[in-house]
């Protein structure tokens, strides 16, 4: 286990435990819509259009919108304060998700429904983003894995909850799930710390030119965010119709995203106890142990099966994430870290709409079946990267000799 070499230039860190804190606990709240979405849109969908699966269409489309506006949105905020800019997205976030929240209120169509979502959909990534880049400012490059670590427990520990709290406020109305949802989810505008130093950087033209073209490593760790994004929207999205496929009520779907979350919470202590980036072998254990969680849930055998599947998936999500997080922030030009971060975001997004969609259209065991083999595909390519790696540094070796 041996961390990154090479960390990335940043500007000058304004390093306060307190300061940390408050971006640990911002980046936990920021999740909460993302989080309860899947459970809180089935319930609002489900008076509207007697499918469950309706409500993936509604995460479809927020996740579709976070891919289209993710690099605009992004590259726009260059030339602002970063953490004005991030207020800035976490308020249109939060009026759209209010506007859901009264147009479920008066039974508005569907359709108006997608258009709310859509609009809160487009500023997400972005704002992931550059809450992300904000971390540089306040941690020490050695004490990023603990510190990404606190947050993904955190994190882990708001995705546990948010769907526990849509489900049990959404049995008496979905309305006040939305309300819940849309009111934590304004934490990171109340508390991110101001940092004024925190400027794009600018580059001249040649160095712009330079930083356009990305290592392709990062299209590697990108294409393993999205395998994770597809195995986590499969259980957490298609949680309600894991509750009535083994004859339970909805408002029981928040077990199967509990699962999931209880797994996170402990994986994301351990990489905050050992402050260490795994290596590619490990990440691609990682994955391949993620991959036979998710062929345990496909059996849908018994409840306690499907479960333990669960729980194995999110055990690996924070040293995954983790990893992914460090890796592109090693990798990235100093003037498109925020975008880039944004892209790992959306790559996640991608992921979760693409089985979104299959579950609104195909059902569930089609999205199972999707997440299980944009898994294994991620397993077999970090797997080949690394065989390369080590078979160039060994062609190399033996020419120094």
């Amino acid at each position: 286990m041996t961390p990154p070499s090479g960390p990335p230039p940043r500007g000058r860190a304004t390093h306060s435990r307190w300061h940390v804190l408050r971006w640990q606990i911002g980046y936990g709240s920021f999740g909460v819509p993302q989080a309860a979405a899947p459970i809180a849109f089935a319930l609002i969908a489900l008076p509207l259009t007697g499918s469950a699966e309706a409500g993936a269409g509604l995460v479809f489309a927020m996740t579709a919108a976070q891919v289209i506006g993710s690099v605009p949105v992004s590259r726009l905020g260059a030339r602002f304060n970063a953490v004005h800019y991030l207020r800035a997205l976490i308020a249109v976030r939060t009026l759209a998700l209010a506007l859901v929240t009264v147009l479920a209120a008066v039974s508005a169509p569907f359709a108006s429904l997608m258009v709310a979502v859509v609009a809160a959909g487009l500023v997400n990534g972005a704002a992931y983003g550059f809450q992300r880049t904000l971390l540089n400012h306040i941690v020490e490059p050695g004490k990023l894995p603990r510190a990404l670590g606190v947050a993904a427990t955190l994190n882990e520990v708001s995705f546990a909850l948010s769907p526990v709290l849509a489900s049990v406020l959404g049995a008496v109305s979905p309305v006040w799930a939305m309300i819940a949802i849309t009111v934590l989810g304004i934490g990171p505008l109340v508390l991110m710390p101001s940092i004024p130093d925190a400027h794009g950087v600018r580059v001249d033209k040649t160095e712009r030119r330079s930083s356009s073209r990305l290592p392709g490593t990062v299209l590697l760790w990108l294409t393993c965010s999205l395998a994770t994004g597809a195995s986590v929207a499969a259980i957490e999205v298609g949680a309600v119709a894991f509750a009535l496929s083994f004859g339970l009520d909805p408002g029981w779907a928040f077990i199967f995203a509990l699962a999931l979350c209880i797994g996170s919470v402990l994986g994301g202590v351990w990489v905050s106890v050992r402050n260490r980036t795994p290596s590619v072998w490990w990440v691609a254990g990682f994955l391949a142990a993620s991959s036979a969680g998710m062929g345990v849930a496909l059996f849908d055998a018994h409840l306690s099966v499907t479960l333990a599947g669960a729980f194995v998936v999110g055990i690996f999500l924070p040293m995954l994430g983790t990893f992914y997080s460090l890796a592109v922030d090693r990798l990235a030009p100093a003037d498109r870290r925020a975008e880039l971060f944004a892209h790992l975001r959306t790559a996640n997004a991608l992921g979760v709409m693409g089985v979104s969609g299959l579950l609104a259209l195909f059902g569930l065991r089609a999205a199972l079946v999707s997440g299980l083999g944009i898994l294994v595909l991620a397993t077999l390519l970090t797997a080949a990267h690394q065989m390369t790696v080590g078979r160039n540094y060994a062609v190399q070796s033996r020419r120094r000799l």
